[in-house]
């Protein structure tokens, strides 16, 4: 499995995950994010990634344990992606990142994220004042419902 039924699912449901990430006490966390899939700004790699506001529960959270996963459907179709979030922000250095890229990479993943801004200074704007992180995600391993298998809505 790769990472085209990320791609497939996302654009077919508005790029929209759900994102599960380990509280301190090791329950699950979950909220939804925007999310694609794009090449990582320093190896290359495919990676999936979403950009998160600063100072939430989902940072902290992957301070402590970069443990995630990210469920994309679209339908009755889903995949789930598991791996360990890197974070590229304010308040996190990535390695081999140059600080003028950040800018560059948040454009980047709200654009495979499926999004479109008429200003992107002022785009740029909203995510410094925010304090918005880049999370990529390296794929490790991939889950989703059995090839072929047919599902019907009942009213």
């Amino acid at each position: 499995m790769s990472l085209d039924l990320v791609r497939e699912l996302g654009a077919r449901d508005h790029h929209l995950a759900v994102l599960v990430t380990l509280r301190p006490d090791g329950t699950p966390s979950t909220s939804v994010v925007n999310a694609g899939v794009l090449p990582h700004p320093v190896t290359g790699r495919d990676v999936v990634a979403f950009v998160a506001r600063g100072a939430t529960a989902k940072l902290a959270n992957l301070r402590a344990n970069p443990l995630v996963s990210l469920v994309f459907r679209a339908g009755w179709e889903w995949v789930a992606v598991h791996g360990d979030a890197e974070l590229a922000g304010p308040d996190d250095d990535l390695p081999g990142l140059a600080g003028d890229r950040l800018r560059a990479l948040l454009r980047d993943i709200y654009a495979s994220a499926g999004g479109r801004h008429p200003d992107l200074d002022v785009y740029d704007d909203v995510m410094v004042r925010e304090r918005r992180t880049a999370v990529l995600v390296e794929p490790v391993r991939f889950a989703t419902n059995p090839p072929g298998t047919d599902h019907e809505e009942h009213p």
